[in-house]
């Protein structure tokens, strides 16, 4: 797959992960894996994390599409 791709993915996810941290979605906190970050972190620690993830995942798949990461 190339990198275009892969950076679009990246970009949908982290940009899933910030709506969830952001919009504070029941559904996504309750989530099996979340509710371990959850536990540890408390509510708020979660969703900082999540935040946090999601902008790194976007800016991941933005330097994958513009080419400043390459895998080859």
């Amino acid at each position: 797959m190339s990198e275009m791709w892969m950076g679009v993915i990246d970009i949908l996810v982290g940009l899933f992960m910030l709506g969830g941290a952001i919009g504070n979605w029941d559904w996504f906190m309750n989530n099996r894996r979340a509710r371990f970050v959850v536990a540890i972190l408390s509510r708020t620690g979660a969703r900082i994390f999540y935040g946090l993830l999601g902008a790194f995942f976007v800016l991941l798949g933005l330097l994958a599409m513009t080419g400043v990461l390459s895998s080859g």
